[in-house]
Protein backbone atom coordinates (compact mmCIF):
# COMPACT_ATOMS: atom_id res chain seq x y z
CA UNK A 1 0.00 0.00 0.00
CA UNK A 2 2.78 2.48 0.90
CA UNK A 3 6.55 2.80 1.03
CA UNK A 4 6.40 2.86 4.84
CA UNK A 5 4.41 -0.35 5.10
CA UNK A 6 3.95 -2.07 1.70
CA UNK A 7 2.12 -5.10 3.12
CA UNK A 8 -0.81 -3.14 4.57
CA UNK A 9 -4.26 -2.96 3.02
CA UNK A 10 -7.03 -0.39 3.48
CA UNK A 11 -10.74 -1.19 3.69
CA UNK A 12 -13.67 1.21 3.99
CA UNK A 13 -16.69 0.35 6.16
CA UNK A 14 -20.22 1.77 5.80
CA UNK A 15 -20.93 1.29 9.50
CA UNK A 16 -18.84 1.43 12.67
CA UNK A 17 -20.51 -1.81 13.77
CA UNK A 18 -18.61 -3.67 11.06
CA UNK A 19 -15.35 -2.93 12.87
CA UNK A 20 -14.71 -4.78 16.12
CA UNK A 21 -15.18 -2.38 19.06
CA UNK A 22 -12.22 -3.72 21.03
CA UNK A 23 -9.97 -3.46 17.98
CA UNK A 24 -11.13 0.08 17.21
CA UNK A 25 -10.62 1.25 20.80
CA UNK A 26 -7.19 -0.38 20.93
CA UNK A 27 -6.29 2.07 18.17
CA UNK A 28 -8.25 5.05 19.54
CA UNK A 29 -7.09 4.80 23.15
CA UNK A 30 -9.07 6.15 26.10
CA UNK A 31 -8.00 9.80 26.12
CA UNK A 32 -10.62 11.38 23.85
CA UNK A 33 -14.20 10.02 23.95
CA UNK A 34 -15.15 11.63 20.63
CA UNK A 35 -13.21 9.02 18.64
CA UNK A 36 -14.29 6.06 20.75
CA UNK A 37 -16.32 3.24 19.22
CA UNK A 38 -19.05 3.98 21.77
CA UNK A 39 -19.47 7.61 20.72
CA UNK A 40 -19.34 6.91 16.99
CA UNK A 41 -21.77 4.01 17.28
CA UNK A 42 -24.19 6.22 19.24
CA UNK A 43 -24.05 8.80 16.45
CA UNK A 44 -24.78 6.16 13.81
CA UNK A 45 -27.37 4.03 15.61
CA UNK A 46 -29.36 7.12 16.59
CA UNK A 47 -29.68 8.13 12.93
CA UNK A 48 -27.65 11.30 13.46
CA UNK A 49 -25.29 10.29 10.66
CA UNK A 50 -26.46 8.73 7.41
CA UNK A 51 -28.39 9.84 4.35
CA UNK A 52 -30.68 12.15 6.33
CA UNK A 53 -27.80 14.38 7.38
CA UNK A 54 -25.41 13.74 4.50
CA UNK A 55 -22.74 12.09 6.67
CA UNK A 56 -22.30 8.62 5.14
CA UNK A 57 -19.87 6.49 7.16
CA UNK A 58 -16.82 5.26 5.30
CA UNK A 59 -14.63 4.34 8.23
CA UNK A 60 -11.08 3.44 7.26
CA UNK A 61 -9.30 0.36 8.60
CA UNK A 62 -5.68 -0.51 7.90
CA UNK A 63 -4.69 -4.16 8.34
CA UNK A 64 -1.60 -6.27 7.83
CA UNK A 65 -1.47 -9.36 5.62
CA UNK A 66 -2.76 -11.50 8.46
CA UNK A 67 -5.84 -9.31 8.87
CA UNK A 68 -4.72 -7.72 12.13
CA UNK A 69 -6.23 -4.26 12.65
CA UNK A 70 -3.41 -1.75 13.02
CA UNK A 71 -4.97 1.66 12.42
CA UNK A 72 -8.39 3.24 11.86
CA UNK A 73 -9.90 6.62 11.03
CA UNK A 74 -13.49 7.88 11.56
CA UNK A 75 -14.38 8.94 8.02
CA UNK A 76 -17.50 10.06 6.16
CA UNK A 77 -18.46 10.68 2.53
CA UNK A 78 -20.14 14.07 2.44
CA UNK A 79 -22.32 15.87 -0.06
CA UNK A 80 -21.99 19.24 1.72
CA UNK A 81 -19.75 21.05 4.21
CA UNK A 82 -22.10 21.50 7.15
CA UNK A 83 -21.46 20.31 10.70
CA UNK A 84 -17.67 20.49 10.37
CA UNK A 85 -16.64 23.85 11.92
CA UNK A 86 -13.69 24.11 9.51
CA UNK A 87 -15.19 25.99 6.63
CA UNK A 88 -14.38 25.13 3.02
CA UNK A 89 -17.55 26.46 1.34
CA UNK A 90 -15.46 28.98 -0.60
CA UNK A 91 -13.22 26.25 -1.97
CA UNK A 92 -16.24 24.26 -3.11
CA UNK A 93 -17.88 27.26 -4.79
CA UNK A 94 -14.69 28.23 -6.61
CA UNK A 95 -14.11 24.69 -7.89
CA UNK A 96 -17.69 24.29 -9.05
CA UNK A 97 -17.62 27.68 -10.83
CA UNK A 98 -14.62 26.33 -12.72
CA UNK A 99 -16.60 23.25 -13.76
CA UNK A 100 -15.37 20.80 -11.13
CA UNK A 101 -17.30 18.60 -8.69
CA UNK A 102 -16.18 19.27 -5.13
CA UNK A 103 -18.77 16.92 -3.63
CA UNK A 104 -18.75 14.20 -2.57
CA UNK A 105 -15.63 14.52 -0.47
CA UNK A 106 -14.15 12.48 2.39
CA UNK A 107 -14.16 13.91 5.90
CA UNK A 108 -12.05 12.42 8.69
CA UNK A 109 -13.72 13.84 11.78
CA UNK A 110 -15.86 13.28 14.82
CA UNK A 111 -19.30 14.29 13.48
CA UNK A 112 -20.72 17.65 14.57
CA UNK A 113 -17.94 17.94 17.16
CA UNK A 114 -15.35 20.73 16.97
CA UNK A 115 -13.23 18.85 19.49
CA UNK A 116 -9.49 18.53 18.83
CA UNK A 117 -8.06 15.05 19.18
CA UNK A 118 -6.47 12.16 17.31
CA UNK A 119 -7.92 11.34 13.89
CA UNK A 120 -5.46 8.80 12.42
CA UNK A 121 -5.76 6.23 15.17
CA UNK A 122 -2.76 3.92 15.36
CA UNK A 123 -2.58 0.86 17.58
CA UNK A 124 0.38 1.35 19.97
CA UNK A 125 1.50 -2.28 19.63
CA UNK A 126 1.15 -2.34 15.83
CA UNK A 127 4.77 -3.40 15.41
CA UNK A 128 5.49 -0.30 13.31
CA UNK A 129 6.65 3.14 14.47
CA UNK A 130 3.60 5.28 15.17
CA UNK A 131 4.82 8.04 12.85
CA UNK A 132 5.25 5.57 9.99
CA UNK A 133 1.75 4.23 10.53
CA UNK A 134 0.31 7.75 10.49
CA UNK A 135 2.02 8.35 7.17
CA UNK A 136 0.84 4.99 5.84
CA UNK A 137 -2.78 5.70 6.76
CA UNK A 138 -2.61 9.21 5.28
CA UNK A 139 -1.19 7.86 2.03
CA UNK A 140 -3.85 5.15 1.93
CA UNK A 141 -6.64 7.71 2.36
CA UNK A 142 -5.28 9.88 -0.45
CA UNK A 143 -5.00 6.80 -2.68
CA UNK A 144 -8.57 5.75 -1.85
CA UNK A 145 -9.77 9.25 -2.71
CA UNK A 146 -8.14 9.01 -6.15
CA UNK A 147 -9.47 5.52 -6.82
CA UNK A 148 -13.01 6.69 -5.91
CA UNK A 149 -12.61 9.78 -8.13
CA UNK A 150 -13.44 12.13 -5.26
CA UNK A 151 -12.20 15.69 -4.93
CA UNK A 152 -10.53 15.67 -1.54
CA UNK A 153 -9.91 14.28 1.94
CA UNK A 154 -10.10 16.54 5.00
CA UNK A 155 -8.68 15.61 8.40
CA UNK A 156 -10.13 18.20 10.76
CA UNK A 157 -9.32 19.06 14.38
CA UNK A 158 -6.42 16.61 14.35
CA UNK A 159 -3.41 16.62 16.64
CA UNK A 160 -0.33 18.67 15.87
CA UNK A 161 1.84 15.61 15.18
CA UNK A 162 -0.71 14.35 12.63
CA UNK A 163 -0.85 17.82 11.07
CA UNK A 164 2.94 17.87 10.72
CA UNK A 165 3.20 14.30 9.40
CA UNK A 166 0.53 14.89 6.76
CA UNK A 167 2.07 18.24 5.83
CA UNK A 168 5.36 16.48 5.11
CA UNK A 169 3.43 14.22 2.71
CA UNK A 170 2.10 17.19 0.73
CA UNK A 171 -1.25 17.70 2.49
CA UNK A 172 -2.30 21.31 2.87
CA UNK A 173 -2.17 22.62 6.44
CA UNK A 174 -4.75 24.86 8.07
CA UNK A 175 -4.78 26.54 11.47
CA UNK A 176 -7.79 27.50 13.55
CA UNK A 177 -8.34 28.96 17.02
CA UNK A 178 -10.21 27.78 20.08
CA UNK A 179 -10.26 28.90 23.70
CA UNK A 180 -9.25 26.46 26.43
CA UNK A 181 -8.90 26.76 30.20
CA UNK A 182 -5.72 25.30 31.69
CA UNK A 183 -5.61 23.95 35.24
CA UNK A 184 -2.39 25.33 36.68
CA UNK A 185 -2.63 23.25 39.84
CA UNK A 186 -5.66 25.11 41.19
CA UNK A 187 -7.26 23.68 44.31
CA UNK A 188 -10.55 25.59 44.09
CA UNK A 189 -12.38 28.18 42.00
CA UNK A 190 -11.23 30.86 44.44
CA UNK A 191 -7.65 29.67 43.88
CA UNK A 192 -8.19 30.15 40.14
CA UNK A 193 -9.67 33.61 40.76
CA UNK A 194 -6.54 34.51 42.69
CA UNK A 195 -4.52 34.12 39.49
CA UNK A 196 -6.57 36.83 37.76
CA UNK A 197 -6.09 40.57 37.82
CA UNK A 198 -8.20 42.25 40.49
CA UNK A 199 -10.54 43.87 37.97
CA UNK A 200 -11.25 40.60 36.13
CA UNK A 201 -11.63 38.75 39.41
CA UNK A 202 -14.38 41.16 40.47
CA UNK A 203 -16.22 40.68 37.16
CA UNK A 204 -16.26 36.89 37.47
CA UNK A 205 -17.38 37.01 41.08
CA UNK A 206 -20.23 39.34 40.15
CA UNK A 207 -21.33 37.11 37.27
CA UNK A 208 -21.34 34.01 39.47
CA UNK A 209 -23.15 35.86 42.25
CA UNK A 210 -25.87 37.12 39.91
CA UNK A 211 -26.31 33.71 38.23
CA UNK A 212 -26.64 31.98 41.59
CA UNK A 213 -29.03 34.62 42.96
CA UNK A 214 -31.65 34.08 40.25
CA UNK A 215 -33.60 31.39 42.11
CA UNK A 216 -32.03 28.49 40.19
CA UNK A 217 -30.82 25.15 41.50
CA UNK A 218 -27.77 23.67 39.77
CA UNK A 219 -27.17 19.96 39.39
CA UNK A 220 -24.32 17.96 37.87
CA UNK A 221 -25.40 14.52 36.68
CA UNK A 222 -23.28 11.70 35.27
CA UNK A 223 -24.02 8.52 33.38
CA UNK A 224 -26.87 6.54 34.90
CA UNK A 225 -27.94 9.54 36.99
CA UNK A 226 -29.26 11.14 33.78
CA UNK A 227 -32.84 9.94 33.32
CA UNK A 228 -34.99 9.95 30.16
CA UNK A 229 -36.78 13.04 31.56
CA UNK A 230 -33.48 14.87 31.80
CA UNK A 231 -32.59 13.97 28.22
CA UNK A 232 -36.04 14.98 26.98
CA UNK A 233 -35.57 18.41 28.57
CA UNK A 234 -32.05 18.74 27.20
CA UNK A 235 -33.20 17.80 23.72
CA UNK A 236 -35.70 20.67 23.88
CA UNK A 237 -32.84 23.01 24.76
CA UNK A 238 -30.73 21.62 21.92
CA UNK A 239 -33.52 22.08 19.38
CA UNK A 240 -34.20 25.61 20.58
CA UNK A 241 -30.53 26.57 20.19
CA UNK A 242 -30.30 24.97 16.75
CA UNK A 243 -33.47 26.72 15.59
CA UNK A 244 -32.07 30.10 16.63
CA UNK A 245 -28.59 29.66 15.17
CA UNK A 246 -28.51 27.15 12.34
CA UNK A 247 -31.99 25.81 11.59
CA UNK A 248 -30.96 22.16 11.18
CA UNK A 249 -30.77 19.63 14.02
CA UNK A 250 -28.35 16.85 13.13
CA UNK A 251 -28.49 15.03 16.44
CA UNK A 252 -31.60 12.99 17.18
CA UNK A 253 -33.18 12.67 20.61
CA UNK A 254 -32.09 9.03 20.81
CA UNK A 255 -28.45 10.05 20.42
CA UNK A 256 -28.39 11.71 23.82
CA UNK A 257 -29.87 8.75 25.67
CA UNK A 258 -27.45 6.41 23.92
CA UNK A 259 -24.55 8.57 25.10
CA UNK A 260 -25.04 7.91 28.80
CA UNK A 261 -25.84 4.28 28.04
CA UNK A 262 -22.61 3.78 26.07
CA UNK A 263 -20.19 6.17 27.76
CA UNK A 264 -21.42 5.98 31.36
CA UNK A 265 -19.82 8.43 33.79
CA UNK A 266 -17.85 10.08 31.00
CA UNK A 267 -21.10 11.91 30.18
CA UNK A 268 -21.50 14.99 32.39
CA UNK A 269 -24.77 16.91 32.16
CA UNK A 270 -25.00 20.19 34.05
CA UNK A 271 -28.56 21.39 34.59
CA UNK A 272 -30.18 24.54 35.94
CA UNK A 273 -33.66 24.04 37.41
CA UNK A 274 -36.33 26.52 38.43
CA UNK A 275 -39.10 25.30 40.71
CA UNK A 276 -37.96 21.75 40.03
CA UNK A 277 -38.13 22.12 36.24
CA UNK A 278 -34.99 22.11 34.05
CA UNK A 279 -34.57 25.44 32.25
CA UNK A 280 -31.03 25.06 30.87
CA UNK A 281 -28.40 22.40 30.34
CA UNK A 282 -24.79 21.98 29.25
CA UNK A 283 -23.55 18.65 27.92
CA UNK A 284 -19.92 17.69 28.48
CA UNK A 285 -17.86 14.58 27.85
CA UNK A 286 -14.91 13.74 30.06
CA UNK A 287 -11.63 12.44 28.70
CA UNK A 288 -8.61 11.24 30.61
CA UNK A 289 -7.22 14.76 31.08
CA UNK A 290 -9.93 17.14 29.88
CA UNK A 291 -13.58 18.09 30.09
CA UNK A 292 -15.06 18.78 26.66
CA UNK A 293 -18.04 21.12 26.49
CA UNK A 294 -20.27 20.16 23.61
CA UNK A 295 -23.93 21.34 23.55
CA UNK A 296 -25.87 23.92 25.51
CA UNK A 297 -29.43 25.23 25.52
CA UNK A 298 -31.76 27.36 27.61
CA UNK A 299 -35.39 28.31 28.06
CA UNK A 300 -35.97 31.79 29.42
CA UNK A 301 -33.70 34.71 30.16
CA UNK A 302 -31.40 34.29 33.16
CA UNK A 303 -28.46 36.58 34.04
CA UNK A 304 -25.06 35.12 33.17
CA UNK A 305 -26.49 31.59 33.09
CA UNK A 306 -24.52 30.60 30.00
CA UNK A 307 -21.24 31.61 31.63
CA UNK A 308 -22.12 29.87 34.89
CA UNK A 309 -23.29 26.59 33.38
CA UNK A 310 -20.83 26.25 30.50
CA UNK A 311 -17.64 27.89 31.78
CA UNK A 312 -17.53 28.34 35.54
CA UNK A 313 -19.11 25.04 36.58
CA UNK A 314 -16.90 23.30 34.03
CA UNK A 315 -13.88 24.82 35.79
CA UNK A 316 -15.29 23.70 39.15
CA UNK A 317 -15.67 20.16 37.81
CA UNK A 318 -12.18 20.06 36.29
CA UNK A 319 -10.55 21.23 39.52
CA UNK A 320 -12.55 18.74 41.61
CA UNK A 321 -11.62 15.82 39.34
CA UNK A 322 -8.00 16.79 38.70
CA UNK A 323 -8.45 17.42 34.98
CA UNK A 324 -5.79 19.42 33.18
CA UNK A 325 -8.05 21.57 31.00
CA UNK A 326 -11.52 22.48 29.83
CA UNK A 327 -12.20 22.77 26.12
CA UNK A 328 -15.41 24.74 25.71
CA UNK A 329 -16.13 24.28 22.02
CA UNK A 330 -15.78 26.46 18.95
CA UNK A 331 -15.38 30.23 18.66
CA UNK A 332 -16.08 32.78 21.38
CA UNK A 333 -13.54 35.53 22.11
CA UNK A 334 -15.68 36.37 25.16
CA UNK A 335 -14.21 33.24 26.76
CA UNK A 336 -10.83 34.96 27.17
CA UNK A 337 -12.03 37.22 29.96
CA UNK A 338 -13.26 34.11 31.78
CA UNK A 339 -9.89 32.40 31.78
CA UNK A 340 -10.10 30.49 28.48
CA UNK A 341 -7.07 31.43 26.36
CA UNK A 342 -6.52 31.06 22.59
CA UNK A 343 -5.03 27.78 21.39
CA UNK A 344 -4.32 26.65 17.82
CA UNK A 345 -6.33 23.88 16.20
CA UNK A 346 -5.05 21.86 13.25
CA UNK A 347 -6.48 20.45 10.03
CA UNK A 348 -4.92 18.81 6.98
CA UNK A 349 -6.40 18.66 3.47
CA UNK A 350 -5.53 16.51 0.47
CA UNK A 351 -6.92 17.93 -2.79
CA UNK A 352 -6.72 15.93 -5.98
CA UNK A 353 -7.06 18.65 -8.63
CA UNK A 354 -3.70 20.46 -9.10
CA UNK A 355 -5.27 23.82 -9.91
CA UNK A 356 -7.55 23.82 -6.90
CA UNK A 357 -4.77 22.50 -4.69
CA UNK A 358 -2.43 25.32 -5.72
CA UNK A 359 -5.11 27.98 -5.21
CA UNK A 360 -6.04 26.67 -1.76
CA UNK A 361 -2.36 26.35 -0.81
CA UNK A 362 -1.78 30.04 -1.62
CA UNK A 363 -4.84 31.02 0.40
CA UNK A 364 -3.78 28.95 3.41
CA UNK A 365 -0.31 30.54 3.51
CA UNK A 366 -1.95 33.93 3.98
CA UNK A 367 -4.60 32.60 6.35
CA UNK A 368 -2.03 30.91 8.61
CA UNK A 369 -0.02 34.13 8.92
CA UNK A 370 -3.18 36.06 9.74
CA UNK A 371 -4.30 33.44 12.24
CA UNK A 372 -0.98 33.44 14.11
CA UNK A 373 -1.01 37.23 14.29
CA UNK A 374 -4.59 37.16 15.56
CA UNK A 375 -3.74 34.63 18.29
CA UNK A 376 -0.85 36.81 19.44
CA UNK A 377 -3.18 39.80 19.70
CA UNK A 378 -5.83 37.77 21.54
CA UNK A 379 -3.25 36.53 24.04
CA UNK A 380 -2.67 40.12 25.12
CA UNK A 381 -6.27 40.16 26.42
CA UNK A 382 -5.48 37.51 29.02
CA UNK A 383 -7.19 38.18 32.38
CA UNK A 384 -4.32 36.62 34.33
CA UNK A 385 -2.02 38.76 36.47
CA UNK A 386 1.15 39.90 34.75
CA UNK A 387 3.08 41.19 37.73
CA UNK A 388 3.16 41.65 41.46
CA UNK A 389 1.46 45.02 41.24
CA UNK A 390 -1.59 43.72 39.42
CA UNK A 391 -3.31 41.76 42.10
Amino acid sequence: MTDAAPSLSLSLHPTIASIDAAGWDACAGDDNPFVSHAFLSAVEESGSTGRRTGWLPQHAALRDQGGRLLAVAPMYAKSHSYGEYVFDHGWAQAFERAGGNYYPKLQVASPFSPVPGPRLLVRPDSGYPAAAMTVALGQALAQACEELSLSSVHVTFCQEDEYEALGEQGWLQRLGTQFHWENNGFTSFDDFLGALSSRKRKVLRRERRDANAAGLEFRTLRGAEITPKHWAAFYRFYQSTVDRKWGSAYLTERFFSLLSERLGDRVVLMLAEHDGKPVAGALNLMGRDALYGRNWGCEGDWPFLHFELCYYRAIDFAIEHGLKRVEAGAQGEHKIQRGYLPKPTYSAHWIAHPGLRDAVADYLVQERASRLEEMEELATLSPYRRGDGDG
